[in-house]
């Protein structure tokens, strides 16, 4: 049992001593072939490199964009009831039949025109005036940066109170505070009760929505159908208690429109943000991995480098293996430097990579104006990506050294 025993411990330190030795020649040689070396891992390096960056930055846009959706149109439906040539909107009777479905907290409609607005001094020809409710306003109250929104009063009396955004405030009272002052809008005056905020140019769910106009105004939805001579709604947002009941009341609004229009085809659209945003996240992940395959072809082709680069080597060095041989060394010997030369190329390019990536990926975000996420997933399979394709692409070379004739190769010497 002893014996047995020093056998198992003496072979195992004997495959110790030959990893450490196949280890410190396949570095050295890395050493004394530095621009070879760099330029055999390049197509690793950036292999990994848009692997990380890609998917880095694509996840990223994906929970800047998701987060948007999810605050803005979860327990949400968007209505737009373009009609029939007879009836082209919504009257006051089918919007009281939506707003009395069941498990609809509120329904908030709108209106938009193209107006010119002025003060006493300048003018905008080409406004956005936006006609909205004060639901509108209750479930977001981010809209407003100073002053009041609307309120229920404004929307029943049809108050000529409006809410300008920070382009029209620069453009009309520019060093002044607007608010409590007069503008008119397509020739009616309008009190100005606050100061909308400004979504930003990464506030892709507003722009999505058509909210990132400049100079634009918010009126009493009421105020604007009188303004424009509008008797019918054809755009509202339904307000849903339980979000996981939208679907069905998704179905009612469809039952309650077709009644309105006579089940007419082509009379209306309803959009269910999150139907939407299932949509929109499967095709993401469709996206993110064809980015991914498409980098990976990097990676190949730094394999068929490093395949290269190790097939030069074994021309260059048969001196060496010859001798090695002649000395007694095992085919798995020498079949082992190879590999682990192949696997130390291959793990340097995938840790520079990694590092690039990362950067270039904060780098990118910041220039978007999207969050940087750090995916630990983009790492693990650029990393094991580079590994893989080290050992895969020198495997042939380390086989033809293992089985190099020592004679033959020692004929050069």
């Amino acid at each position: 049992m002893g014996s047995c025993l020093r056998e198992v411990t003496k072979v195992f330190h004997k495959g110790i001593s030959t990893f450490r030795e196949s280890l410190r020649m396949s570095w050295s040689n890395i050493r004394h072939n530095r621009m070879r070396t760099f330029l055999t891992m390049l197509g690793i390096i950036i292999g990994v490199m848009a692997i990380i960056t890609l998917i880095t930055v694509v996840q990223g846009a994906t929970s800047e964009v998701t987060a948007q959706f999810t605050t803005l149109g979860t327990g949400r439906l968007t209505l737009n009831a373009q009609g029939t040539p007879l009836k082209r909107g919504l009257n006051a009777t089918d919007l009281e039949a939506l707003a009395v479905i069941d498990n609809v907290a509120g329904i908030a409609p709108s209106l938009n025109a193209t107006l010119p607005i002025a003060n006493t001094t300048k003018q905008i020809e080409d406004a956005a005036v936006e006609g909205r409710s004060a639901l509108f306003f209750e479930r977001d109250a981010r809209l407003v940066a100073r002053g009041r929104p609307l309120n229920p009063l404004d929307i029943e009396g049809k108050n000529y109170v409006c809410l300008i955004d920070s382009y029209l405030q620069r453009n009309l009272f520019f060093g002044e505070d607007p608010i409590g002052q007069q503008i008119t809008i397509n020739g009616m005056g309008f009190t100005i009760i606050g100061i909308m905020a400004d979504t930003g140019s990464g506030d892709l769910m507003a722009q999505a929505m058509g909210r990132s106009r400049r100079n634009r105004a918010v009126i009493p939805y009421t105020s604007a159908m009188r303004l424009t001579g509008n008797a019918l709604i054809t755009s509202l947002e339904v307000y849903v208690e339980d979000p996981d009941r939208t679907s069905e009341v998704a179905a009612a609004c469809e039952r309650v429109l077709s009644a309105a229009f006579n089940n007419k085809e082509n009379t209306y659209s309803i959009i269910n943000m999150e139907s939407l945003l299932e949509t929109m996240n499967t095709m993401l992940d469709m996206m993110t991995g064809l980015l991914a395959g498409i980098a990976s072809i990097a990676l190949l082709v730094g394999g068929i480098g490093i395949m290269n680069m190790m097939l030069v080597s074994v021309s260059e060095r048969r001196n060496e293996i010859g001798l090695r041989k002649a000395l007694g060394a095992e085919p798995g010997q020498i079949q082992l430097q190879f590999l682990i030369e192949s696997f130390l190329l291959s793990t340097l390019g995938g840790i520079i990579g990694i590092s690039i990536g990362v950067s270039l990926s904060v780098l990118i975000c910041r220039l978007l104006d999207v969050g940087f996420v750090f995916s630990s997933f983009a790492v693990i399979l650029g990393f094991s990506f580079s590994v893989v394709v080290g050992i895969i692409f020198g495997w042939m070379p380390a086989r033809k050294a293992s089985t190099l004739n020592p004679i033959k190769a020692l004929r050069s010497v």
